[in-house]
């Protein structure tokens, strides 16, 4: 009865390009850091929306609906692109840095004088600039494929750790090494540039 006329009223796929492509878009760039991997993420959700508006039943926002649907095909690109094969611990390149380049003995062991956290103090400023945006995206892409999109789904959309570790098939221990070694390898490209952030 009403469930299919609700549907059309809540509803209107006719304007979600002009009211929401651009959100979307930001939305899925700052997830993937590749331009035409997120206009094409964001068809996809466009699509897969028209397939699916039948089952819409009006609880969210239609903004929060594609934003849903956006988000499940993010995380189905980090799950595709990260090979079967791959160690979920390996790093980005050969040139990233280990735990032998921050710590004196591997993984428990003290930091070495050189890579020793800065003091950021007085640094807050410069976290909504442009310019600290744009290094942090460099930064991200630097990461391998699948940490990159763990890393964004616990940081930048707040994913609890068992839902991530359940989407990509990893131990809690393995997620918390991967965030560890992300991290460390964010803040050693983000101090090379001179931009500081306290929040790793």
């Amino acid at each position: 009865m009403n469930t299919e006329s609700n549907n059309q009223n809540t509803l209107n796929p006719a304007k979600w390009v002009d009211l929401y492509a651009d959100y979307l878009y930001k939305f899925a760039f700052y997830r993937v850091n590749k331009d035409e991997l997120a206009e094409d993420l964001v068809q996809d959700t466009f699509l897969s929306a028209l397939k699916a508006k039948d089952n819409y039943k009006g609880e969210a926002s239609e903004k929060t609906w594609l934003v849903a649907i956006l988000k499940n095909k993010i995380i189905d690109h980090y799950k595709k692109a990260s090979t079967k094969n791959e160690s979920p611990l390996k790093l980005a390149s050969e040139d990233a840095p280990s735990y032998d380049y921050f710590f004196n003995s591997g993984n428990f062991g003290p930091w070495k004088k050189d890579t020793f956290p800065k003091n950021w103090a007085g640094a807050e400023n410069t976290y909504d600039t442009k310019e600290f945006y744009k290094t942090l995206e460099k930064c991200l892409s630097g990461l391998p494929e699948k940490w990159r999109g763990i890393f964004t789904m616990s940081l930048l959309d707040d994913n609890d750790a068992k839902l991530i570790c359940k989407e990509f098939n990893l131990t809690s221990s393995n997620f918390w090494v991967i965030m560890h070694r992300a991290k460390l390898q964010i803040r050693a490209c983000l101090e090379k540039t001179g931009l500081n952030y306290n929040g790793f």
